[in-house]
């Protein structure tokens, strides 16, 4: 469709109400200040000019009025002074807050003569209608706006929705002008009050040494108030008296610096607690005990300022002011003394749990390089790489049951990638937001794996120092792999067992009851079962941890999976030892894939490795050699295989050729029925009976 030139010219070029509406929002939202917000009221009439007046009602603070801000009578308003207020229950402006929608007031006289303050104004409006919009934001009601027109008739939807438009910006505006001008006004009256105790805590708070961190607070308040010495004196708890710690007196001629306080009594000491600053002149003084009162005179000190160290629980001692000027001390520098010590008091409070850290700070330095050890692991759920069958069916049981908080227990040959299976089973989970703990339960002396899982409580055993937490106390939220679970001593199986089952331990050297929620993954290359037989491992333990069995495959039974492998670690490598690595000789990976890898992925990855440290040029060069000798006293062997073979066939005999169950092949071999299965397929062992 197209346009005139004239009706072009009218689409661009609004009319001049038109645009002011248009600018009145963003002029609204501008503004800063409460008075400012007010003065952009005169705006309205112009910009919208189906109103003859408009007006501004405001909450008082006790919220039981409405009081006039701000008005724009036009030609037509009634004379009503700004501050005049009406009740806010009874009023129609009441009613539009409470229900927070516009109401229309037929007859505007009639409203203003139902209150005292505005019936002797009704008169003097040619005013006949009007609309009360409130004005509110979702966290607090500020008032309406009034507007008013010389007609009785209702306003159209568009016109309503313009006033409340109107009303949301100006209430947007006005809460932030609020809180602006009384923002302003908190910033007056403390700016110099805080910016001197920012001062002086920039000194203290540099400090976590309690030594630095007194010799600092001392300069900084001598400095200050520019008296002759500031000191600061502890209680030492072992002789129950206060201690001088700091002394900031470069006058001194010495009678302070060994001075010996008399022993605390239990009355000072709760004075100490409730102290408030104190301004202390030569007849305090003199009041005081002889040794002190003879090394301060000694010193010529006239006048002393005093307030009390102290947390919410605990007196820690005090601060001294002192000068040899008599009545140097205001009563001012009191409340300002007041701050600076539970400033100091916190900064002392903070550098004597500092101290308290750092006394067990090996223990601690020990849990960060584990927790690090963990979060920079070397492998994640990405790491995984293959194609092959028997990787998918893993993959896919690991997508079943990751979303669970069901128990996991992994089985496979040493080298086969069990932990990795496991922290993908932890990033798939819910829990993979908290920590996922390892242990392996094979290369920990048997004695202290009760400790490494549980916990100790210092002094439990010889060499107990600290207390230790567990790691079922690590991993609590979180997810707990105990790797070689078959290597865990008969002894500890049922406190294993009993933790997993109700989810509570105690530490060693404990009887408090710790409560966790930890998802157990398990792994061990052991055959269980056949450990059960054998008294070995008991089997209400195997039967709690063998909810979810995964049976990893070696990595002969997924040769597909080689080529991936062999090309990722090489990248890896490469990157990391900072070689350019393009290519890989055919033969090389061929006999790669056909080699035999007893260690599985481990000693494929070594292989791989030793490999790229031998490569010199672009090519990566296989030590085939030594490949060819691993291999060979691998086939040699067959004879194993044959070994094997026949075993398998003889028990099949003697069961008839049943495979499972009581009296099977699988029973009397002591093998699980899919692992016969596996080895009969790769055997080409058929069902044989007797």
């Amino acid at each position: 469709m197209d346009f005139t030139t004239e009706q072009r010219s009218q689409i661009q070029a609004p009319d001049a109400s038109d645009r002011r509406l248009l600018e009145l929002p963003t002029a609204i939202d501008k503004q800063t200040s409460v008075q400012a917000v007010l003065k952009s009221l005169n705006k309205l009439l112009s910009a919208i000019p189906h109103f003859d007046g408009i007006a501004m009602m405001l909450l008082t603070e006790d919220r039981r009025s409405l009081r006039l801000v701000a008005c724009e009578r036009g030609s037509a308003g009634p004379h009503v002074d700004l501050g005049a207020e009406t009740p806010y229950a009874a009023s129609a402006a009441g009613r539009a807050i409470e229900e927070r929608r516009t109401i229309y007031v037929p007859d505007i006289r009639q409203e203003m003569s139902g209150f005292p303050q505005t019936a002797s104004q009704a008169s003097t409006s040619d005013l006949r209608s009007a609309y009360i919009v409130p004005v509110f934001t979702p966290r607090r009601k500020l008032g309406v706006l009034w507007f008013g027109t010389r007609v009785e008739a209702e306003a159209g939807a568009d016109d309503i929705a313009l006033m409340e438009s109107v009303a949301s910006h100006m209430a947007t505006a006005l809460e932030s002008a609020m809180a602006s001008d009384a923002y302003q006004r908190q910033l007056v009256a403390e700016r110099d009050r805080w910016k001197l105790l920012l001062d002086i805590n920039n000194h203290v708070t540099a400090f976590l040494d309690v030594s630095a961190l007194f010799r600092a607070a001392c300069s900084s308040l001598r400095e200050y108030f520019n008296n002759d010495f500031a000191a600061i004196w502890l209680i030492n708890k072992d002789q129950n008296r206060l201690q001088a710690v700091a002394l900031d007196f470069p006058t001194s001629q010495g009678f302070l610096d060994d001075i010996t306080l008399p022993e605390l009594t239990a009355d000072e000491i709760h004075r100490m607690r409730t102290r408030q600053p104190e301004l202390w002149t030569r007849a305090e003084i003199q009041l005081l005990p002889a040794p002190v009162r003879d090394s301060f005179l000694a010193e010529g000190t006239e006048s002393i300022a005093i307030t009390a160290l102290r947390t919410a629980n605990r007196p820690l001692g005090v601060i001294t002011l002192g000068s040899k000027r008599p009545d140097y001390f205001r009563p001012d520098d009191l409340d300002l003394m007041g701050q600076i010590a539970t400033q100091i008091s916190l900064a002392l409070d903070n550098a004597l749990a500092y101290e308290r850290l750092n006394a067990s700070r090996d223990q601690i330095e020990e849990e960060r390089l584990y927790l690090e050890s963990e979060i920079r692991a070397e492998y994640n759920f990405e790491d995984i790489v293959g194609k092959s069958a028997a990787l998918r069916k893993v993959l896919q049981q690991i997508g079943i049951v990751a979303p669970t908080d069901s128990t996991v227990l992994l089985h496979g040959e040493t080298g086969t990638g069990k932990e990795l299976v496991a922290r993908a089973i932890h990033s798939l989970s819910s829990r993979k937001g908290r920590t996922f703990v390892r242990l392996n339960c094979a290369a920990i002396p048997s004695g202290l794996v009760e400790s490494e899982l549980f916990g100790h409580e210092r002094g439990a055993f010889t060499g107990a120092l600290m207390q230790k937490k567990g790691r079922f106390e690590i991993a609590n939220q979180g997810t707990l792999f105990l790797d070689e679970i078959g290597d865990i001593s008969l002894e500890l199986q049922p406190k294993l067992l009993r933790a997993l089952q109700e989810q509570e331990f105690e530490r060693l050297g404990s009887a408090k009851t710790i409560r966790v929620d930890v998802r157990l993954i398990a792994a061990t290359h052991r055959d269980l079962p056949s450990m059960m037989r054998d008294n070995l491992f008991r089997e209400d333990l195997f039967y709690r941890l063998n909810v979810f069995p995964i049976e990893i495959p070696p990595l002969r039974d997924r040769r597909d999976d080689i080529p991936l492998l062999v090309n990722f670690f090489v990248s890896g490598l490469a990157r990391k030892m900072q070689k350019r690595i393009e290519s890989i000789p055919k033969d090389a990976m061929e006999a790669l894939t056909n080699a035999p890898w007893p260690g599985n992925i481990r000693e494929l990855q070594n292989f791989i490795e030793r490999a790229v440290i031998l490569t010199q040029g672009s090519e990566l060069r296989v030590p085939l050699k030594e490949l060819r000798r691993s291999s060979a006293v691998s086939t040699s062997g067959s004879t194993f295989q044959e070994a094997e073979r026949q075993a398998i066939v003889e028990a099949l005999k003697t069961a008839q050729g049943k495979i499972s169950g009581q009296g099977g092949a699988a029973e009397r071999l002591g093998l699980k029925r899919t692992t016969l299965q596996n080895k009969m397929r790769k055997l080409g062992i058929a069902r044989v009976s007797a």
